[in-house]
């Protein structure tokens, strides 16, 4: 691995929060690649925990950048970016594993890909069933669900190069070029569907995406998240900035039955409706900002509508509201059986 110099091919940005507990898996992963002409950068949120320590000590080639308080995953990715120089950009998630041929995979596909591929994605696995996919890439539908290609399925499926809507950021590698052109990630959306927003950008504006089938990455997932509230909150918020700031005016009006849908099917589904609220309120003060936006985005846009309409998915994978509905209740109702007093 490279430690230093400036014309490095690949910078691997790891956005850490109290990520300790998996740090160790990921950078081990890293030192034992094949592929070694890159450099590690961890950008810090303010860990709590032992994070900090552990890398110093522990694994000195990392180059650390501390933030004075948690800024979220988009600010600090765009720290990382900001501060590397090579010609791609790596981000990992802490609690991802790396098998030792994931970088050259991702390398050797980009080298010889055309310039409009801004972004490859990886094959990511269930760390603990790692017989079952996690990730192969995500898809966007019109009920605002982002939903992982292939979760759940059989590790030996998915096999081939193909054209995916957007990468996971859990384990991506970029173009810098890319990026630049893109303006990297929306430091709005703090954490959650912000891969996602960047990944519709980046198709509007003519860009495409690749999966990679032979870079494999184990994923936790949720290896550091936030507090469940806290991820309802930002969800509800970003769902719709997703939407405002991307999609044009007349398919959000085609659209509209779909899109009420998803906001009232995951109102139910979270069980936070303060949460929810809270996510819905936090919404108005970017709503100007992010109609600012659009308008560049629109005028920039190289795909037409009925491409668009298409690109997203017309249903979730999610069960039904009535069978969600019933789920609840039933659920409800054991609840309340279990907190009567014995006969």
């Amino acid at each position: 691995m490279q430690m230093s110099p400036s014309d490095l091919t690949v910078t691997v940005i790891i956005p850490n929060w109290n990520g300790a507990l998996w740090l160790p898996g990921c950078l081990e992963g890293l030192m034992n690649q094949y592929y070694q002409d890159f450099k590690v950068m961890m950008v810090d949120n303010n860990s709590e925990d032992e994070s900090l320590a552990l890398v110093q000590q522990k694994y000195p080639f990392v180059e650390i950048y501390c933030c004075p308080k948690n800024i979220g995953f988009s600010a600090a990715v765009n720290i990382g970016i900001k501060k590397s120089k090579s010609k791609y950009v790596a981000l990992l998630n802490t609690d991802t594993r790396p098998q030792a041929n994931w970088l050259a995979s991702l390398v050797e596909l980009m080298d010889r890909s055309s310039l409009d591929v801004g972004a490859l994605a990886s094959k990511m696995l269930n760390m603990e069933k790692p017989e079952l996919i996690d990730n192969a890439g995500d898809f966007l539908c019109w009920q605002g669900a982002a939903i992982k290609r292939g979760h759940g399925k059989p590790t030996n499926t998915f096999k081939q190069i193909e054209e995916v809507f957007s990468p996971c950021a859990g384990a991506v590698l970029y173009r810098r070029s890319f990026l630049e052109k893109i303006g990297g990630f929306d430091e709005r959306f703090f954490a959650y569907l912000e891969d996602v927003d960047l990944g519709l950008r980046g198709r509007l504006a003519g860009y495409h995406y690749l999966f990679v089938p032979f870079a494999e990455i184990y994923h936790h997932g949720h290896g550091s998240g936030l507090t469940r509230s806290r991820y309802v909150r930002l969800i509800t918020r970003n769902r719709l900035l997703l939407f405002i700031k991307n999609i044009p005016l007349r398919l959000l009006l085609k659209h509209a039955g779909q899109i009420f849908y998803g906001q009232i099917y995951f109102f139910i589904a979270y069980r936070r409706p303060l949460s929810s609220f809270l996510g819905y309120l936090s919404l108005l003060p970017i709503i100007p900002g992010a109609i600012r936006e659009r308008f560049l985005i629109i005028k920039e846009n190289k795909m037409p509508l009925s491409e668009i309409d298409q690109m997203l998915l017309g249903e979730m994978s999610e069960p039904p509201l009535v069978s969600l509905l019933v789920k609840k209740y039933r659920e409800w109702r054991g609840q309340a059986d279990s907190n009567k007093p014995p006969t």
